[in-house]
């Protein structure tokens, strides 16, 4: 007997744009014991304290999948000086409190030698639900990030914005890649949370659409099948965010100190502004083949900034930091107009004093010693 098919129903997905090309950023940092090292699990004590000194921030400071990690959020903003502002307000109230808990806070991609089995899940029905799904490598994922909004005027702009960011993808892995050990071991790559992350049955590199309805189409196919309930399940490093009106760049391993996150949030603003306007003008933004965009991925994961990368469909190759170099040239206009000069300049310094992958590299070097490590970044961040 022939199995009943399930009823497919493709229903729209209301995009609430943004009248403005806003901001937004969450940042996960981990909480680690001042003596050991180690991770603690104590984000709620931590959360609930920080609140408690100051209400305001209740929005702005959220639990995540497991209780060694905080996340710091940023209202809407309009500037990329305005989004610091607001995460340096939480920052230090989490800082305060974690002092007086013997916690510090850790911002890369993955920690050096804590070990999943120990650490404690966030209750909560979506998380529990995940971990259930997942299994084992739901576990695993002892990994941090920061996540980009940027605020899109119109639907149909969503989809090609997001197709020919994933040119830029390397870069962004690239400079951020700060995951480099795992479970007591170097794992020869620059971002190892990029390579954990992408296991989860929705997330990594997102599927590349013509159009709005061929997306709300995969959406119901999702829900269909049950592999989805609500559309945030989809966990692509890139993926539109329509209850927000946003694109959210998720592709940036954890980051140690504002100056790097601040440069960072300010290349991926002028990226989604520079497409839109692009639009604007009557162009047809370019994309790259599926299969070039996931080898990108691997060598930015695996060489970092020293990775060869894919420029275009004509399969041009080069050093992801010679491209970079053009690449801001060509966003100075744009980061003038964002009022973001300065911060974009500050990318070209993150290969200059060697990304933060490299840094631990040179500090384990040096001192032999992942708890070393581990406070080389705690160092940063204060």
């Amino acid at each position: 007997m022939a199995a009943t098919p399930s009823p497919r129903v493709i229903e729209p997905i209301e995009f609430n744009a943004s009248p403005a090309p806003t901001l937004g950023v969450e940042w996960e940092l981990a909480l680690v014991d001042k003596q050991t090292r180690d991770l603690s699990n104590t984000a709620a004590e931590l959360i609930d304290r920080a609140r408690a000194v100051d209400d305001t921030l209740r929005d702005r400071i959220h639990h995540e999948l497991l209780r060694n990690t905080v996340e710091l959020v940023t209202g809407v903003c309009t500037t990329v000086a305005e989004a610091m502002d607001d995460l340096s307000t939480a920052l230090a109230a989490v800082r305060a409190v974690g002092d007086d808990l013997g916690v510090d806070l850790y911002g890369a991609g993955t920690h050096p030698f804590a070990q999943w089995s120990t650490q404690l899940l966030t209750p909560g029905h979506r998380y529990a639900e995940l971990i259930e799904r997942t299994q084992w490598w739901g576990r695993q994922m002892l990994i941090w990030g920061v996540h980009v909004h940027v605020g899109i005027g119109h639907r149909d702009k969503v989809l090609p914005i997001l197709n020919a960011l994933l040119s830029h993808y390397p870069h962004l892995l690239a400079l951020s890649a700060s995951s480099p050990m795992w479970s007591e071991q170097d794992t020869g790559y620059a971002s190892n949370r990029a390579m954990m992350f992408q296991q989860l049955p929705t997330a990594g590199l997102p599927f590349q659409f013509a159009n709005w309805h061929e997306f709300e189409a995969f959406v119901a196919d999702q829900k269909t099948t049950g592999i989805i309930d609500d559309i945030s399940e989809i966990r692509w490093d890139i993926r539109p965010a329509p209850r927000l009106g946003t694109i959210e760049v998720r592709v940036c391993d954890g980051v140690s100190n504002m100056t790097e996150l601040s440069a960072l949030v300010a290349l991926i603003h002028c990226l989604v502004v520079d497409l839109d306007h692009r639009i604007d003008a009557g162009e047809t933004l370019p994309n790259m083949a599926p299969w070039l965009v996931q080898e990108n991925k691997w060598r930015a994961a695996r060489y970092g900034l020293e990775a060869v990368v894919i420029l275009d469909s004509d399969l041009t190759e080069e050093l992801v930091t010679e491209d970079l170099e053009r690449l801001l040239v060509r966003l100075e206009p744009v980061a003038q107009e964002l009022h973001c000069a300065d911060e974009l300049a500050a990318v070209a310094d993150i290969p200059r004093r060697r990304g933060a992958y490299q840094r631990q590299h040179e500090v384990y070097a040096r001192a032999g010693d992942l708890r070393a490590v581990v406070g080389s970044v705690v160092d940063e961040l204060r």
